[in-house]
């Protein structure tokens, strides 16, 4: 480090201790290692991590950072799968600050609950609890919400969800800051919301709820979901998938930002509880009854379905058997607790990494998990023994009749199709066990590093039309695979596709491999996960980013874009492969 750049850093670091703290502007490598470090990828240094406790002290820490023209990556709960909310690497021009939301954490319901306005750390968990009493429920349910990931940072990355009729989530209404072209720091308040015009002074008083019914335009005219969605994931026909990250139906302003404008709220619709509700178990050995219920089911039926989640028997057994502490946890002590479990378990690991090596606590959960007994209902089991794929499909009260026929039709029973109907107990087990498969993959490689080099992991939309969805790896990189998990939205054609590749494989250039196989099918990904530093930005959604952030000082890199200020270095783009 340059004389000038150590002078640089103790300035700015000066600067953020007297805009949110000393405290919580952290430095030492142990501090920092669990915001420097991605749930399964990415990891660099930082010169600090900056905790703010309130919007006006993030709006001072992001302007000191501008100024001193280094760069900038927004984090949230950090539970994403890609990266790409935490250093790759330690080329990042000027030097990296990461700004770690997790402290403001407030929402507000408005509009009688049929919408919220979120701060950048809420978590789903709390926007669920929050909505409860209104008979309402946010985009995403369970899944990501049991992890604590955040409100903002699913509309950042056009996340996806188990919900049929929702698609990505998504909004035309945020305030937001912009690093303009310039170098300066812009403040823009779409939310839709009188707040005045003062940078902190709107910032304050959005923080304390300091505006009335009255002050909220209905903004009929933008959107705070994506209201067609619906009607899109119909057109059964289409040769283009039904949601994926670089969709530029669903690119605006904080939507898919990616980290790269600075978001302090969002405002969002929220949606009906549907409180009477039927979940089927399905299971078969011919993936062609699958299609055949999907493709009905969308072009015939009155109401959509509310989620139909699948499950390959090799996903199955990894999460039966690597996931079900996970599970344990989830059911015996709900989702409420989990965010804070899951921030000790990695304060845990950093403060033993140097010791035991990576993936302490993982081994010592798997290891305890032996003692928990069997937490899979016997039909379930059953079905395990019977079928190769598995289908969990709920639906609204109104819909049972017919789904009761359709399924009767397409799986009467016997030796390649069956079916039966969910007590509420069982519905619970089935969805739950379904979605801890991707945190089981994690489990897998930290228990058998010895025979495993990593998890690629895909997630895949394919088009609408795809009838043979089911992958077929050719026989040279089948035999570089330990275990392959495919899981996903079945209805939406989303597809997690986890693949656990053998010691001495390169995980980059196997992940190559199966773009190519990909491109083949015309499948889009990521689906409903960001870029990170996995994925190539497609040109679309790389525009996107240039458009957003002309300065590139806020998340340079992501999508394998370049990191240099202005777009003019190229460096980046080729250190992790270019897409085919």
């Amino acid at each position: 480090m340059t004389t000038s750049a150590t002078t640089r850093d103790r300035k700015l670091l000066g600067e953020l201790r007297g805009a949110v703290g000393g405290r919580h502007v952290l430095t030492s490598a142990r501090a920092t290692a669990r915001f420097r470090k991605g749930y399964r990828t990415g990891e660099g240094p930082a010169i600090a991590v900056v905790r703010p406790g309130s919007l006006v002290e993030l709006w001072r820490a992001v302007r000191a950072c501008v100024a001193a023209d280094v760069s900038i990556i927004m984090q949230a709960s950090n539970t994403g799968l890609t990266g790409g909310s935490t250093p790759d690497g330690d080329d990042y021009p000027g030097g990296l600050v990461i700004i770690s939301t997790t402290r403001l954490s407030a929402l507000k319901v408005i509009r009688g609950g049929e919408q919220v306005v979120c701060l950048p750390g809420t978590t789903l968990y709390a926007l669920e609890a929050a909505l409860r009493p209104y008979g309402r429920e946010p985009h995403s349910v369970i899944g990501s919400s049991c992890l604590g990931a955040s409100v903002v940072g699913g509309v950042c990355n056009n996340s996806g969800g188990s919900l049929i009729r929702r698609g990505p989530a998504y909004t035309q209404l945020a305030l937001y800051a912009q690093v303009q072209g310039d170098g300066t720091l812009r403040l823009l308040n779409h939310l839709g919301i009188a707040l005045g015009d003062e940078p902190e002074t709107l910032l304050a008083r959005l923080e304390r709820g300091e505006f009335t019914e009255a002050d909220i335009d209905p903004a009929d005219d933008r959107w705070a979901h994506d209201h067609s969605y619906a009607a899109h994931v119909r057109d059964i026909d289409s040769d283009v998938p039904a949601r994926f990250n670089a969709d530029p139906r669903c690119l605006f302003e904080a939507a898919g930002s990616a980290g790269k404008l600075i978001v302090f709220a969002v405002r969002l619709d929220t949606f009906a509880r549907e409180e009477e509700t039927t979940t089927f178990y399905i299971g078969t050995r011919q993936p062609d009854r699958l299609t055949a219920l999907r493709r009905t089911m969308l072009r015939d039926f009155d109401t959509l379905p509310i989620a139909g989640e699948y499950m390959h028997a090799e996903a199955f057994d990894i999460a039966d058997r690597y996931g079900r502490d996970m599970f344990f946890a989830i059911e015996r002590l709900g989702t409420d607790r989990l965010p804070a479990l899951f921030a000790a378990k990695s304060r845990f690991d950093a403060l033993f990494a140097g010791l035991f090596g990576n993936g302490l606590s993982d081994r010592l959960m798997q290891w305890s998990s032996r003692f928990i007994p069997d937490h899979l209902p016997p039909r379930m089991r059953e079905y395990r023994a019977r079928f190769d794929h598995h289908l969990i499909l709920k639906v609204p009260r109104e819909q049972v009749e017919a789904a009761r026929a359709l399924l009767g039709e397409l799986f009467p029973g016997g030796s390649e199709a069956d079916h039966f109907e969910c007590t509420a107990q069982e519905a619970a087990k089935a969805f739950l066990h379904r979605f801890v498969a991707a945190g089981a993959a994690v489990r897998y490689r930290a228990v058998h590093r010895d025979k495993v080099e990593d998890i690629v992991a895909l997630d895949v939309a394919l088009p609408r039309n795809t009838r043979q969805w089911v992958e077929q790896l050719p026989a040279e990189l089948a035999a570089r695979t330990v275990h392959t998990l495919y899981y996903g939205h079945f209805f939406c054609q989303v597809f997690h596709q986890d693949y656990i590749v053998t010691k001495g494989t390169d995980p980059l250039a196997f992940e190559h491999a199966l773009w190519a196989l990909l491109d083949a099918r015309g499948a889009q990904y990521p689906a409903e996960h960001n870029v990170g530093h996995l994925y190539v930005a497609r040109p679309e959604l790389a525009r996107f980013y240039r458009e957003i952030d002309p300065r590139n000082q806020l998340n340079p890199g992501i999508g394998h874009t370049p990191r240099g200020r202005d777009w003019n270095d190229h460096a980046c783009a080729g250190a992790h492969g270019e897409h085919p």
